[in-house]
């Protein structure tokens, strides 16, 4: 597990701990929305419902005019889970749909094609549970991997990292991978306006932008498990790199960061 704290995190964290102590309650109970992307997924939305664990209290699938039965299947595997539909072009509108619609204390996100296990949630939840604001999956993280990652993608994701650790001062491992959970409390502090795969490189940096308290767990990336990838390395990887060079530290006003839940 990797982690960047801002300034003082550890004694806010020592604090929360004596205040769980001294309290006569126990904590309650966190609700968690899982949100899932999908277009053209029929075939891989069966194995996805079928793992996601029972902490998961609500689904909800963010449908791209999927031109096959995506809408069927996911209703027949899960009849509780919630469709909506896609508003804009791009994996980006896609999760800022789900993120929008979603109404859960926490907020996951995951990939509808089964390159991410949903038995990997319980980690994600643990550390936001236990005070961090945007937990992020690492494919570099002793324990994850990839069984999907390309030569070109991979030498990609390391330079846009480097770039990201040197802008922010970070240490973290991993960049272009869309595993990641975070306190919905924090969606405005995000201030999320990518509409294509960039969003989640525009996620990590924001959220180290605004001073949130960010982790990392080691995630495996499965191969996808039928059908072509919508990624397209190089000219996506130029959509992330345009978007980290204008998102830079001083590059325009920071967004006020949200009271509330800590």
């Amino acid at each position: 597990m990797n982690t960047t704290l801002p300034p003082g995190a550890q004694g806010r964290r020592a604090d929360d701990r004596l205040l769980r102590r001294s309290g006569d309650r126990a904590p309650r109970r966190r609700t968690v929305s899982l949100v899932v992307p999908a277009r053209d997924e029929a075939r891989n939305i069966p194995w996805v419902f079928e793992q996601i664990p029972r902490c998961v209290d609500e689904v909800v699938l963010v449908d791209g005019d999927s031109a096959d039965a995506t809408l069927r299947v996911a209703t027949n595997c899960l009849p509780a889970v919630r469709t909506v539909p896609q508003r804009g072009p791009g994996k980006g509108s896609a999760l800022r749909t789900g993120f929008a619609a979603a109404t859960g204390d926490y907020v996951v996100m995951i990939d509808a094609d089964g390159s991410m296990s949903p038995g990997e949630i319980p980690h994600y939840l643990h550390f936001l549970d236990h005070g961090y604001d945007f937990v992020k999956g690492s494919r570099y993280l002793s324990g994850g991997g990839s069984l999907d990652l390309t030569t070109i993608r991979s030498l990609g994701n390391r330079a846009l990292l480097a770039l990201v650790n040197r802008l922010y001062d970070a240490q973290l491992t991993d960049l272009c991978y869309g595993y990641c959970a975070f306190r919905r409390s924090f969606l405005d502090t995000l201030d999320l306006r990518a509409t294509g795969f960039e969003i989640e490189a525009e996620m990590t940096a924001h959220a180290l932008r605004q001073g949130l308290r960010v982790a990392e767990v080691p995630s495996l990336e499965l191969p996808r498990r039928s059908g072509r990838s919508h990624l397209h390395a190089v000219s996506d990887g130029r959509r992330v790199l345009r978007t980290l060079i204008a998102e830079r530290p001083g590059a325009r006003p920071a967004q006020t960061k949200a009271v509330g839940e800590r």
